[in-house]
């Protein structure tokens, strides 16, 4: 990640400097003149910030000689076993007298194939993201009634409480999203007058709750975000009753409100690509995490949502749709391969897009021949694609797709390397004319299905603070000196 601040950084890091001048004036007894700054000279004298890596770094031997996992990963990049789960298996290789072997990607949950669940372009099924989060939940697959039922109540919960739109969402509205989802779902805490129950009624209730009102919240927060710092207009559309998450988002997002059928069907199979992937990814772990220490639900999915955001984790996307926007600048005939392949060598030489050498969009911590999620967007993004304007930039990144392991071989990187989901993941919110703001945003409403299984299991099944254990690298003791002798 880059060392200088991204514009949400400098916006953030301005508020806080606001503050600090507050409180300071407040101490000093008089009301602040400037925003609150450190004289560059005088913050050198004192080394705040010049000694900031020098502090913080530890050699890497240490985690060698301790054989510290780095990451929560074995030496060979699985994971470290730390849980047991029902909810869902993520399958990418397979271990053979302790040697990793690359294998195809499986996901499933509650041991349901995921394509299985979506079922095929055109077969008639439209909507499935409230049957996959009832299985995520509920442990099993509705009957009609019962879905029916689950559909109902997730329908009742949308409502907000009274005058949360303006001070949530419109007041100190922040540059991004997901802060916008985090905060608003720790202001839910205060309208819920049983926000510390843990018994399995209320853990249920909160999650339903939650999982209806996050695509909302998030649309009314994106347009706050609009109106705020692109002079952009503050739409806040109602919801329809009786339409599905899908259909909700599209339609309260559209400032027409007009959507086809086939864009909300796209949309609900990214909402089931997303809505599960195990308990050893970051954001879950951080939820079970969370859980463990018996805290309420809404700091647990708080928390979840905080790590989503990050560009290691579900603010991949920004990454992976940012270089296929360089290259299509770079490329000037999409459908020569030595050109792409060129642009991509030029990456993985960390001489073009973030100079870091990855190609965004390959490659996955689990999955090595394939993985799953990725081939069944792109096959429902293909059907989507086909006759249109958004062909071409589709076949451009199956050529990606195709040419960027022989690349990255070429560099002596001898990881099996598959697409994942993130390849498409852009590109079809890109045909919808879903902004790019809300990429990371539609994740976390899909993943609250995820999240809420796993704290479900993790209050009746942990019952154990999560508490690792860290290797001090400097041992011994220093001996006090008085500060006159310093």
């Amino acid at each position: 990640m880059p060392d200088s601040p991204t514009p949400d950084s400098t916006s953030e890091s301005q508020n806080r400097a606001s503050q600090e001048a507050t409180a300071n004036a407040a101490l000093a007894g008089c009301a602040p003149a400037t925003p609150f700054e450190v004289d560059a000279d005088e913050a050198r004298k004192v080394n705040l910030y010049g000694s900031f890596r020098e502090i913080n770094q530890i050699d890497s031997s240490h985690y060698e000689r301790h054989d510290v996992k780095r990451g929560l990963r074995n030496a060979d990049g699985t994971g470290v076993v730390v849980g047991m789960t029902n909810i869902s298996n993520v399958h990418g290789y397979v271990m053979d007298d302790g040697e990793k072997r690359a294998d195809e990607g499986s996901l499933r949950f509650r041991g349901y194939e995921l394509c299985d669940l979506l079922g095929s372009p055109g077969d008639g099924r439209r909507f499935n993201f409230e049957e996959v989060a009832y299985l995520l939940l509920m442990g099993e697959l509705p009957a009609q009634a019962e879905l029916d039922e689950f559909i109902e109540v997730i329908d009742s919960q949308r409502e907000l409480p009274d005058g949360f739109t303006a001070s949530a969402l419109m007041h100190a509205t922040s540059p991004d999203i997901m802060n916008m989802l985090a905060r608003s779902v720790l202001q839910l805490y205060a309208a819920d007058p049983h926000a510390e129950d843990r018994n399995a009624k209320h853990e249920i209730h909160t999650a339903l709750s939650l999982l209806s009102r996050l695509p909302r919240i998030m649309v009314l927060a994106y347009y706050a975000q609009q109106a705020q710092f692109n002079h952009g207009s503050m739409i806040m559309h109602r919801f329809v009753p009786g339409e599905s998450t899908a259909e909700t988002i599209l339609s309260m997002l559209r400032p027409d409100r007009r959507f086809t059928e086939d864009e909300a069907r796209m949309l609900d199979i990214m909402l089931c690509l997303h809505a599960e992937h195990g308990g050893g990814n970051n954001s879950t772990f951080v939820a079970r995490a969370l859980t463990s220490a018996d805290t309420d639900p809404y700091s647990a999915y708080a928390a979840a949502i905080g790590s989503l955001k990050g560009y290691r984790h579900g603010g991949a996307n920004h990454k992976v749709r940012a270089m296929q926007a360089e290259l299509k600048q770079e490329v000037r005939d999409w459908a020569d391969d030595d050109e792409v392949a060129a642009y991509l060598r030029r990456v993985a030489r960390k001489e073009a897009y973030d100079r870091t050498g990855l190609i965004y969009g390959m490659g996955h911590a689990v999955y090595t021949k394939s993985d799953p999620r990725a081939v069944v967007g792109k096959r429902f993004a293909e059907d989507l694609a086909r006759g249109t304007a958004f062909e071409a930039e589709f076949r451009l990144l199956e050529t990606v797709e195709r040419l960027a392991p022989a690349v990255l071989a070429e560099r002596g990187i001898t990881k099996d390397v598959c697409a994942n989901i993130d390849m498409y993941t852009g590109f079809v919110y890109a045909m919808m004319g879903i902004p790019e703001e809300l990429f990371t945003p539609l994740f976390a409403c899909a993943r609250m299905a995820g999240w809420a299984a796993h704290r479900f299991e993790e209050i009746v099944g942990g019952k154990r603070i999560m508490r690792p254990a860290y290797k001090i690298s400097r041992p011994g003791s220093r001996d006090y000196v008085p500060i006159d002798e310093r």
